[in-house]
């Protein structure tokens, strides 16, 4: 026999059988969690998501490495957080145009729980739904496991090309013009925007793209951040170190808080995207009143945290 004739396919190897029996186990729990998602919900998931247009090659996922099979999975998990655990109230879903669009959103919370809610809005609650996609910062490709799972529940790394390549394929792109100082932010600091980035009004310029600008209001109490510990944050390479009391008492969950969305009209800008700061500047502060006026009728109408 010769060598050629003697090499084991991989799917027939150890290790290859071992990975299918894996696959398997986790296509099972996954078809579970989803039929009990929608006995909770009263939610008919499977058919929310055939509704939504993806553009998959021969292996199944798009250039990007967005798998419809993974997201579908995610989307059961995330449909409960949306509906029970923080009891998103969402306002306004019915100003998302159809196409290309950019949503624009505050940033808060430690973890991007607020991208979770405002994707899984679009999925659940728009007519017809979206399937969103996020920019997210480059640092997250490094992580073990979130590197993997990112992509295959359709989110990408931040990067003007990957933007362009999406809007042109008329995606929803929600995008954090905070960037991770947003995220990072300390009690203190609760609903107070940050500088925004640039990029994002010059990406909606150049591909003529309306804005719809989001309040998000909850994510600031989930994991309420006392300090941040700048050196340590710069020793280990993150954005931030927050120091959050309840997850150093033993509880490791953000707390139940109730989600509010605020979506606004879109707005559309006209002009040269090679403008120079000062004129992008002028356009993004628009946005930013926007989010910012939003936020404070918000929380104005909040009686509660947590109800």
């Amino acid at each position: 026999m010769s060598a050629t004739e003697s090499i084991i396919p991989f799917s027939q190897s150890p290790r290859g059988v071992a990975q299918a029996r894996l696959e398997a186990l986790i296509s099972r729990f996954g078809d579970r969690m989803v039929r009990i998602a929608e006995d909770l919900l009263g939610e008919e998931l499977d058919a929310r998501l055939a509704r939504i247009r993806t553009s998959s090659n021969e292996a199944g996922v798009d250039p990007f490495g967005f798998d419809p099979g993974t997201a579908r999975y995610v989307l059961a998990l995330s449909a409960f957080l949306h509906r029970y655990y923080f009891r998103t109230e969402v306002h306004g879903i019915d100003r998302i145009p159809e196409g290309r669009v950019l949503v624009i959103a505050n940033h808060s919370g430690q973890i991007p729980m607020d991208g979770v809610m405002i994707g899984t809005s679009l999925m659940l609650d728009a007519e017809p739904p979206r399937f969103p996609r996020s920019m997210v910062e480059r640092w997250s490709a490094e992580l073990p496991f979130v590197s993997v799972l990112f992509p295959r529940c359709g989110q990408v790394v931040g990067s003007p090309d990957n933007a362009r390549r999406l809007l042109d394929q008329e995606e929803a792109l929600i995008v954090f013009p905070e960037g991770s100082r947003g995220i990072s932010k300390t009690w203190d600091q609760r609903y107070q925007l940050v500088d925004f980035g640039l990029g994002f009004m010059r990406l909606a310029l150049e591909t003529n793209t309306p804005i719809v600008p989001v309040a998000v209001i909850g994510g600031e109490e989930q994991l309420p951040s006392v300090a941040n510990i700048r050196p340590l944050a710069r020793l280990l390479g993150m954005p931030a170190f927050p120091v959050i009391p309840h997850v150093m008492l033993g509880l490791p969950v953000p707390l139940p808080t109730r989600y509010r969305l605020w979506f606004g009209e879109p707005l559309r800008f006209e002009g040269d995207p090679d403008d120079d700061d000062a004129v992008i500047e002028q356009k993004v502060a628009v946005v930013k009143q926007s989010i910012q006026s939003a936020l404070h009728h918000g929380l104005k109408e909040r009686k509660s945290i947590f109800w």
